[in-house]
Protein backbone atom coordinates (compact mmCIF):
# COMPACT_ATOMS: atom_id res chain seq x y z
CA UNK A 1 0.00 0.00 0.00
CA UNK A 2 1.31 3.03 -1.01
CA UNK A 3 1.96 6.22 2.22
CA UNK A 4 -0.72 8.31 2.71
CA UNK A 5 -0.88 11.80 0.88
CA UNK A 6 -2.44 13.93 3.11
CA UNK A 7 -1.59 17.69 3.35
CA UNK A 8 -0.01 20.40 1.01
CA UNK A 9 1.86 19.18 -2.43
CA UNK A 10 3.87 21.76 -2.53
CA UNK A 11 6.83 21.21 0.52
CA UNK A 12 6.66 17.32 -0.90
CA UNK A 13 7.29 18.63 -4.03
CA UNK A 14 10.47 20.58 -3.00
CA UNK A 15 11.87 18.31 -1.18
CA UNK A 16 11.35 15.14 -3.52
CA UNK A 17 13.18 17.73 -6.19
CA UNK A 18 16.37 18.13 -3.89
CA UNK A 19 16.88 14.77 -2.89
CA UNK A 20 16.67 13.33 -6.75
CA UNK A 21 19.13 16.11 -7.63
CA UNK A 22 21.37 14.94 -4.55
CA UNK A 23 21.53 11.45 -5.21
CA UNK A 24 21.81 12.48 -8.80
CA UNK A 25 24.71 14.58 -7.72
CA UNK A 26 26.27 11.28 -5.96
CA UNK A 27 25.87 9.40 -9.25
CA UNK A 28 23.42 6.46 -8.00
CA UNK A 29 21.00 5.11 -8.92
CA UNK A 30 17.07 4.77 -7.85
CA UNK A 31 18.06 1.04 -7.46
CA UNK A 32 21.28 1.42 -6.07
CA UNK A 33 19.88 4.15 -3.32
CA UNK A 34 16.71 2.12 -2.25
CA UNK A 35 18.89 -1.09 -1.66
CA UNK A 36 21.46 1.53 0.13
CA UNK A 37 18.44 2.56 2.61
CA UNK A 38 16.34 -0.81 2.63
CA UNK A 39 13.48 0.41 0.78
CA UNK A 40 11.62 -0.77 -2.60
CA UNK A 41 12.52 1.46 -5.67
CA UNK A 42 8.96 2.40 -5.77
CA UNK A 43 8.82 3.94 -2.23
CA UNK A 44 12.08 6.17 -3.55
CA UNK A 45 10.16 7.17 -6.71
CA UNK A 46 7.14 8.28 -4.61
CA UNK A 47 9.57 10.24 -2.22
CA UNK A 48 11.13 12.09 -5.16
CA UNK A 49 7.86 12.85 -7.15
CA UNK A 50 6.25 14.39 -3.79
CA UNK A 51 3.54 11.89 -3.61
CA UNK A 52 4.10 11.39 -0.32
CA UNK A 53 4.99 12.65 3.02
CA UNK A 54 8.64 11.94 4.67
CA UNK A 55 9.90 11.69 8.57
CA UNK A 56 12.92 13.73 9.37
CA UNK A 57 14.69 10.53 10.08
CA UNK A 58 14.63 9.30 7.02
CA UNK A 59 15.66 12.54 5.46
CA UNK A 60 18.63 12.86 7.30
CA UNK A 61 19.09 9.08 6.28
CA UNK A 62 18.63 10.00 2.61
CA UNK A 63 20.84 12.81 2.87
CA UNK A 64 23.66 11.23 4.62
CA UNK A 65 23.95 8.55 2.10
CA UNK A 66 24.11 10.86 -0.60
CA UNK A 67 26.61 12.91 1.32
CA UNK A 68 24.88 16.47 1.64
CA UNK A 69 26.29 19.30 3.36
CA UNK A 70 25.07 19.71 6.97
CA UNK A 71 23.67 23.10 6.48
CA UNK A 72 20.79 21.36 3.69
CA UNK A 73 20.36 18.66 5.48
CA UNK A 74 18.86 20.63 8.17
CA UNK A 75 17.08 22.68 5.77
CA UNK A 76 16.07 19.47 4.19
CA UNK A 77 14.89 17.61 7.52
CA UNK A 78 12.65 21.26 8.62
CA UNK A 79 11.14 20.71 5.27
CA UNK A 80 10.12 17.54 5.90
CA UNK A 81 8.10 18.60 8.76
CA UNK A 82 5.99 20.68 7.00
CA UNK A 83 5.26 17.56 4.87
CA UNK A 84 2.31 16.67 6.78
CA UNK A 85 0.41 20.14 7.01
CA UNK A 86 -2.85 20.71 4.89
CA UNK A 87 -2.33 24.32 3.81
CA UNK A 88 1.10 25.84 4.01
CA UNK A 89 2.66 28.86 4.67
CA UNK A 90 6.23 29.55 4.74
CA UNK A 91 6.85 31.58 7.46
CA UNK A 92 10.51 33.15 8.04
CA UNK A 93 12.34 32.02 11.29
CA UNK A 94 10.25 29.01 11.67
CA UNK A 95 11.43 24.98 11.21
CA UNK A 96 12.90 25.87 7.94
CA UNK A 97 15.85 27.79 8.11
CA UNK A 98 15.68 31.52 6.77
CA UNK A 99 17.52 31.70 3.27
CA UNK A 100 16.41 28.40 2.19
CA UNK A 101 14.53 29.43 -0.80
CA UNK A 102 11.60 26.66 -2.18
CA UNK A 103 10.32 29.55 -4.26
CA UNK A 104 13.61 28.88 -6.46
CA UNK A 105 12.74 25.69 -6.84
CA UNK A 106 9.35 25.56 -8.43
CA UNK A 107 10.08 28.67 -9.86
CA UNK A 108 12.97 26.62 -11.63
CA UNK A 109 10.61 23.67 -12.87
CA UNK A 110 7.86 26.02 -14.22
CA UNK A 111 6.50 25.87 -17.58
CA UNK A 112 4.24 29.11 -17.20
CA UNK A 113 3.63 31.73 -15.01
CA UNK A 114 0.52 33.98 -14.33
CA UNK A 115 1.96 37.04 -12.45
CA UNK A 116 -0.13 40.14 -11.22
CA UNK A 117 1.82 42.67 -9.06
CA UNK A 118 0.20 45.76 -7.55
CA UNK A 119 2.83 48.00 -5.80
CA UNK A 120 6.56 46.44 -7.13
CA UNK A 121 7.93 45.71 -10.53
CA UNK A 122 8.20 41.91 -10.58
CA UNK A 123 11.35 40.33 -9.39
CA UNK A 124 11.96 38.66 -12.89
CA UNK A 125 12.09 42.04 -14.92
CA UNK A 126 13.81 43.99 -12.34
CA UNK A 127 17.09 46.12 -13.18
CA UNK A 128 19.79 45.39 -11.00
CA UNK A 129 19.74 48.89 -9.70
CA UNK A 130 15.97 48.56 -8.50
CA UNK A 131 16.69 45.25 -7.09
CA UNK A 132 19.13 47.17 -4.44
CA UNK A 133 16.86 49.99 -3.70
CA UNK A 134 14.27 47.41 -2.79
CA UNK A 135 16.33 44.89 -1.06
CA UNK A 136 17.88 47.30 1.01
CA UNK A 137 14.60 49.47 2.06
CA UNK A 138 13.06 45.75 3.10
CA UNK A 139 16.25 44.97 5.31
CA UNK A 140 17.22 47.54 7.87
CA UNK A 141 20.18 47.50 9.30
CA UNK A 142 21.69 43.97 7.07
CA UNK A 143 24.82 44.23 5.84
CA UNK A 144 26.26 45.53 2.59
CA UNK A 145 28.10 42.39 1.43
CA UNK A 146 24.55 40.18 2.47
CA UNK A 147 22.69 42.98 0.28
CA UNK A 148 24.97 42.24 -2.29
CA UNK A 149 23.79 38.41 -2.43
CA UNK A 150 20.51 39.04 -2.39
CA UNK A 151 20.69 41.37 -5.50
CA UNK A 152 22.62 38.71 -7.33
CA UNK A 153 20.60 36.00 -6.96
CA UNK A 154 17.27 37.97 -7.74
CA UNK A 155 19.50 39.04 -10.88
CA UNK A 156 20.45 35.31 -11.75
CA UNK A 157 17.11 34.37 -11.55
CA UNK A 158 16.42 36.25 -14.65
CA UNK A 159 17.58 33.78 -16.61
CA UNK A 160 15.27 31.61 -16.48
CA UNK A 161 13.65 33.82 -19.29
CA UNK A 162 16.10 33.68 -21.61
CA UNK A 163 17.53 29.89 -21.14
CA UNK A 164 18.74 28.25 -23.98
CA UNK A 165 15.51 25.39 -23.40
CA UNK A 166 11.98 25.26 -21.38
CA UNK A 167 12.45 28.34 -21.11
CA UNK A 168 8.65 29.18 -19.61
CA UNK A 169 5.83 31.68 -20.89
CA UNK A 170 5.47 34.29 -18.80
CA UNK A 171 2.01 36.71 -18.88
CA UNK A 172 2.50 40.10 -16.34
CA UNK A 173 -0.13 42.40 -15.24
CA UNK A 174 1.13 45.25 -13.26
CA UNK A 175 -0.75 48.02 -11.57
CA UNK A 176 0.05 51.50 -13.70
CA UNK A 177 0.72 52.71 -9.46
CA UNK A 178 4.16 50.66 -9.87
CA UNK A 179 4.89 52.65 -13.06
CA UNK A 180 4.51 56.16 -10.71
CA UNK A 181 6.03 55.22 -8.20
CA UNK A 182 9.26 56.56 -7.70
CA UNK A 183 11.84 53.69 -6.96
CA UNK A 184 15.51 55.05 -6.43
CA UNK A 185 16.92 57.81 -8.31
CA UNK A 186 14.89 58.90 -11.27
CA UNK A 187 17.22 57.64 -13.58
CA UNK A 188 17.13 54.21 -11.27
CA UNK A 189 12.93 54.65 -12.52
CA UNK A 190 13.89 55.52 -15.92
CA UNK A 191 16.23 53.12 -16.71
CA UNK A 192 13.75 50.29 -14.79
CA UNK A 193 10.76 51.21 -16.85
CA UNK A 194 12.80 51.33 -20.15
CA UNK A 195 14.17 47.86 -19.10
CA UNK A 196 10.31 46.87 -18.60
CA UNK A 197 9.72 48.02 -22.37
CA UNK A 198 12.87 46.00 -23.46
CA UNK A 199 11.49 42.78 -21.53
CA UNK A 200 7.64 42.92 -23.38
CA UNK A 201 9.69 42.27 -26.75
CA UNK A 202 10.66 38.69 -25.47
CA UNK A 203 8.63 35.84 -27.54
CA UNK A 204 7.95 34.19 -24.24
CA UNK A 205 6.86 37.38 -22.39
CA UNK A 206 3.46 39.06 -22.01
CA UNK A 207 3.19 42.46 -20.28
CA UNK A 208 0.24 44.32 -19.38
CA UNK A 209 -0.37 47.42 -17.76
CA UNK A 210 -3.82 48.09 -15.58
CA UNK A 211 -4.44 51.51 -15.78
CA UNK A 212 -6.25 53.92 -12.96
CA UNK A 213 -9.12 54.63 -14.67
CA UNK A 214 -10.13 50.16 -14.88
CA UNK A 215 -11.42 51.52 -11.74
CA UNK A 216 -12.08 48.66 -8.98
CA UNK A 217 -11.09 45.35 -10.83
CA UNK A 218 -10.71 42.04 -9.07
CA UNK A 219 -7.02 42.69 -8.78
CA UNK A 220 -7.68 45.19 -6.07
CA UNK A 221 -9.47 42.68 -3.66
CA UNK A 222 -7.18 40.08 -4.30
CA UNK A 223 -3.89 41.38 -3.98
CA UNK A 224 -0.36 40.33 -5.94
CA UNK A 225 -0.20 36.52 -6.32
CA UNK A 226 1.52 34.43 -9.47
CA UNK A 227 0.19 31.25 -10.58
CA UNK A 228 3.23 28.76 -11.43
CA UNK A 229 2.23 25.91 -13.58
CA UNK A 230 4.49 22.99 -14.49
CA UNK A 231 5.17 20.51 -17.84
CA UNK A 232 2.98 18.10 -19.19
CA UNK A 233 3.05 14.53 -19.58
CA UNK A 234 2.81 13.20 -23.34
CA UNK A 235 -1.00 12.27 -22.78
CA UNK A 236 -1.82 16.33 -21.69
CA UNK A 237 -2.01 15.59 -18.11
CA UNK A 238 0.13 18.41 -15.30
CA UNK A 239 3.28 16.55 -14.09
CA UNK A 240 2.78 18.68 -11.13
CA UNK A 241 -0.11 20.21 -9.65
CA UNK A 242 -0.20 24.50 -10.10
CA UNK A 243 0.62 26.46 -7.02
CA UNK A 244 -0.53 29.74 -6.28
CA UNK A 245 1.97 31.59 -4.45
CA UNK A 246 1.82 35.05 -2.74
CA UNK A 247 5.10 36.67 -1.14
CA UNK A 248 4.10 37.90 2.20
CA UNK A 249 5.71 40.25 4.79
CA UNK A 250 6.43 37.63 7.41
CA UNK A 251 6.28 34.53 4.97
CA UNK A 252 5.04 32.76 1.63
CA UNK A 253 1.83 31.38 0.94
CA UNK A 254 1.65 28.76 -0.99
CA UNK A 255 -1.60 27.54 -2.35
CA UNK A 256 -2.53 23.91 -4.40
CA UNK A 257 -6.02 22.62 -4.18
CA UNK A 258 -8.54 22.93 -7.43
CA UNK A 259 -10.90 25.71 -5.88
CA UNK A 260 -7.84 27.96 -5.07
CA UNK A 261 -6.03 27.34 -8.15
CA UNK A 262 -9.75 28.29 -9.90
CA UNK A 263 -10.53 31.54 -8.14
CA UNK A 264 -7.00 32.41 -8.73
CA UNK A 265 -7.18 31.56 -12.44
CA UNK A 266 -10.51 33.25 -12.55
CA UNK A 267 -8.81 36.56 -10.76
CA UNK A 268 -6.34 36.79 -13.30
CA UNK A 269 -8.11 36.74 -16.38
CA UNK A 270 -10.49 39.27 -15.37
CA UNK A 271 -7.09 41.90 -14.46
CA UNK A 272 -6.35 40.98 -17.81
CA UNK A 273 -9.24 42.00 -19.12
CA UNK A 274 -9.31 45.00 -17.17
CA UNK A 275 -5.95 46.15 -18.47
CA UNK A 276 -5.01 47.62 -21.27
CA UNK A 277 -3.73 45.59 -24.75
CA UNK A 278 0.07 44.57 -24.63
CA UNK A 279 1.35 47.61 -27.77
CA UNK A 280 -0.54 50.25 -25.92
CA UNK A 281 0.88 48.99 -22.27
CA UNK A 282 4.49 49.34 -23.92
CA UNK A 283 3.67 52.69 -25.03
CA UNK A 284 1.82 53.80 -21.59
CA UNK A 285 5.40 52.23 -19.68
CA UNK A 286 7.83 54.01 -22.27
CA UNK A 287 5.76 57.37 -22.05
CA UNK A 288 6.43 57.04 -18.25
CA UNK A 289 10.36 56.35 -18.62
CA UNK A 290 10.05 59.21 -20.98
CA UNK A 291 8.79 61.57 -17.87
CA UNK A 292 11.62 60.91 -15.55
CA UNK A 293 14.45 61.49 -18.27
CA UNK A 294 15.97 64.84 -18.28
Amino acid sequence: MPEATTGSTVPRRQLGRYLRDLRNKARMTIKLAAAQLEWSEPKLWRIETGQTSLRSLDVEAMCRLYGAPANLTEALMGLAKETKARGWWHAYGDVIPDGFDVYIGLEEATSEIDWYESELVPGLLQTEDYARTVITADNPGVAEAEIDRRVHVRVARQTLLSRPAARPELRVILNEAILRRPVGSPAIMARQLRHLAEASDLPNVSLRVVPFSAGLHRGVMSGPFEILRFPRHGDGRDSEPPTVFADGFTGDLYLDKPAEIDRHTAAFAAIWDASVKERDSRILTEQAAKELEP
